[in-house]
């Protein structure tokens, strides 16, 4: 088992018989001997430095009904809400103040707003913080959409895959939804020039091992900036209440996984896996994740954004927030760096 963690440390990559075989076999003290090698790839391209993106989950109105998510449209108990641009703004001031320089626009994907809508929220925050970077993740648009976000100053876009599995994919998506569309976006994102993440959901119901291998083969194949994963939650709202959660175990060693396939690759220890568990984002740093995203939404919104049931920090002050992070990293080694923390090309 070593031998192969050792090949995948050194060539970045391995086949799907080599990947089943670790994930199906891997015991505890190999585990251990993954992390410290993803580690190690961590510390020699970034240091102890962890970078921080802030979150500003604007809206959480969605047109779409994908049966993981517990603001799709279905959810008629759902609360709903959105944010204006002065709205937004001030949660950018707040941020900046805190030294974020990379926010995260995040909604469901709600027609409400219009790309000429999506491009004055850009134009205004990159006019007010020209040295910050702007992630947005509001799903699956055209390619001149994503082409107008990206020349009013969109730095990077985040759109998980979820899984690249095609019928795995048609259990978890209403049949208006394709893989295939998805995918392309993914495509047309990276062809336009922005920073592109990707990811899945780990233990999502119907997956398999080998759904998640080609996960692993279509993200070394794509090459992404990013790569988000975190552990499936179930929501009480939702066609999957009652599935069982996704593990925090396998969702670690995917992260390792994926820092040996990807050395330079920005991964996010998710608000997810800090929901599993309540260490469960500093695990990810030591797993090889090197990016942490604390909420700048507004208090009175946070436990209206609720993708899953029991999402962590929903009731703190944003500076609460950060510090409480900054603290948690610096038990463990790390540092929360100001810093865009770009991709390095």
């Amino acid at each position: 088992m070593k031998q192969l963690i050792d090949k995948l440390y050194t060539t970045n990559r391995l086949d799907t018989d080599e990947y089943l075989h670790i994930l199906n076999n891997i015991d505890a003290d190999t585990t251990q001997y993954l992390f410290e090698k993803a580690r190690l790839v961590s510390m020699q391209h970034f240091g102890t430095d962890i970078y921080t993106r802030g979150l500003i989950e604007f809206t959480n109105y969605c047109k779409n009904n994908c049966y993981y998510c517990g603001i799709g449209a279905a959810n008629t108990n759902a609360d709903r809400y959105r944010l204006d641009l002065e709205d937004i703004l001030s949660c950018c001031e707040t941020g900046y103040e805190l030294g974020f320089r990379t926010y995260v626009l995040q909604g469901g994907e709600d027609k409400h707003y219009s790309d000429d809508d999506i491009v004055e929220i850009i134009t205004r925050i990159k006019q007010g913080y020209p040295d910050c970077a702007i992630t947005l993740s509001v799903g699956e648009k055209s390619y001149a959409s994503y082409q107008k976000f990206f020349n009013a100053g969109a730095d990077r876009y985040l759109l998980r895959h979820e899984t690249a599995n095609e019928e795995h994919y048609k259990k978890l998506h209403p049949l208006n939804l394709s893989l295939t569309n998805r995918k392309q976006c993914l495509y047309d994102l990276k062809e336009i020039g922005f920073q592109v993440g990707t990811g899945f959901m780990v233990g999502s119901p119907y997956q398999t091992m080998e759904n998640i291998v080609e996960d692993l083969l279509f993200i070394k194949e794509f090459n992404p900036h990013m790569v988000g994963i975190g552990p499936f939650i179930p929501h009480s709202e939702t066609k999957f209440a009652k599935e069982a959660a996704g593990s925090l175990e396998l969702t670690l060693l995917l992260i390792a996984v994926i820092r040996l396939m990807l050395p330079k690759a920005l991964i996010p220890a998710t608000t997810a896996l800090g929901t599993i568990n309540s260490q469960g984002r500093e695990k990810g740093i030591l797993a090889g994740a090197n990016v942490v995203m604390p909420n700048l939404s507004p208090v009175s919104v946070r436990k209206k954004y609720s993708l899953y049931d029991n999402k962590i920090c929903t009731g703190e002050e944003a500076a609460e927030c950060r510090f409480c992070l900054s603290n948690r990293m610096q038990k463990i080694g790390y540092n929360l760096v100001v810093d865009r923390g770009d991709y390095k090309f």
